[in-house]
């Protein structure tokens, strides 16, 4: 049966939205919210076998404050809406907590997809890569060398994304995980430990130095619901812009017309809206017709797993 809601009452301009913003704008209660929401992570974490503390303390012992320096771009200004709190951090992506917490974040969301189901957080975790990449791969060039992942945090989607290519197109391919957040970047190049990522590279994924043409493929994993709505607008530009005629977009996120999504229980969706602040924007966006608008040839859109949806759309 297909959900005919759009998106969540939760979200956008909803009388239920308005009221659960008046909330999160009472400070004594979004302080106790945002705990809240660290909170059910860590407990589901730990629930499942994910060592949420262990692997903090495992990264702050491996080496990557040294390389915060080399993964530094020096000429990044951070733009507003990156300098709000999110994702429970008062500091959003900008400090070590955020960076040496993602992955055990990660491992925790991928769970939180099927909550029902008895499983591991591997098994979560690949079902949650690979219903993207069978996608992906049905629109792919023929030839792909050059990848990039935009947004790429600790590299929880960039290195199972350049794997998935490599098994695909039996050579070797190179793949750049860009972000905005050095701590994320120098996170990502510790656990890269083959060295299999090209390059860990901090820009704004809105303007970023690389020539025209010169990608076969770009992902959005997980990116677009952190964002406003213009600045995920100039991503699709800037996209457009170093993609290679024929080159594929893929973006994968929640998905506003999940049933599962519509359908939390207030007290999640207020701890979901709690931490990330460009919610309402992302849940009425419509995606498919800004990539028609900014040039793109927009392909399709598919549930990709109960609560996340992939869009495809090709530079023609």
């Amino acid at each position: 049966m297909i959900n005919a809601k759009l998106k969540p009452d939760w979200a956008g301009e909803d009388f239920l939205s308005q009221i659960v913003n008046v909330l999160i704008q009472t400070k004594p209660l979004y302080n106790l919210m945002k705990l809240q929401a660290r909170q059910v992570l860590i407990k589901t974490a730990e629930k499942n076998g994910v060592q949420w503390r262990k692997t903090c303390q495992e990264l702050d012992k491996a080496g990557a404050k040294e390389l915060l320096e080399s993964v530094t771009n020096p000429n990044i200004q951070y733009p507003d809406y990156y300098q709000v709190p999110f994702h429970a951090y008062d500091e959003g992506n900008l400090c070590w907590l955020a960076a040496f917490e993602a992955e055990p974040a990660t491992k925790a969301m991928g769970l939180r997809v099927w909550p029902k189901e008895q499983i591991t957080w591997e098994t979560a975790e690949h079902r949650l890569r690979s219903s993207f990449h069978e996608i992906l791969g049905k629109y792919c060039p023929e030839s792909v060398e050059n990848v990039l992942d935009i947004g790429c945090s600790v590299g929880m989607s960039t290195l199972p994304l350049h794997r998935y290519l490599v098994q695909k197109y039996g050579h070797n391919i190179r793949t750049v995980g860009l972000d905005l957040s050095p701590y994320m970047l120098a996170v990502a190049k510790v656990r890269d430990t083959q060295g299999e990522i090209a390059e860990w590279r901090q820009e704004l994924a809105e303007n970023t130095s690389f020539p025209d043409n010169s990608f076969d493929v770009v992902t959005l994993q997980f990116l677009l619901h952190e964002l406003p709505n213009k600045p995920s607008r100039d991503i699709f530009q800037e996209a457009f812009r170093i993609l290679r005629p024929g080159g594929c977009l893929a973006i994968v996120d929640n998905n506003p017309k999940s049933e599962v999504i519509q359908n939390l229980p207030p007290a999640l969706f207020i701890l979901m809206k709690s931490t990330e602040p460009w919610s309402d924007e992302y849940y009425t966006f419509d995606v498919e017709n800004t990539l028609k608008e900014v040039g793109f040839d927009y392909k399709i859109t598919l549930p990709s797993d109960p609560r996340h949806r992939t869009i495809i759309a090709i530079k023609p």
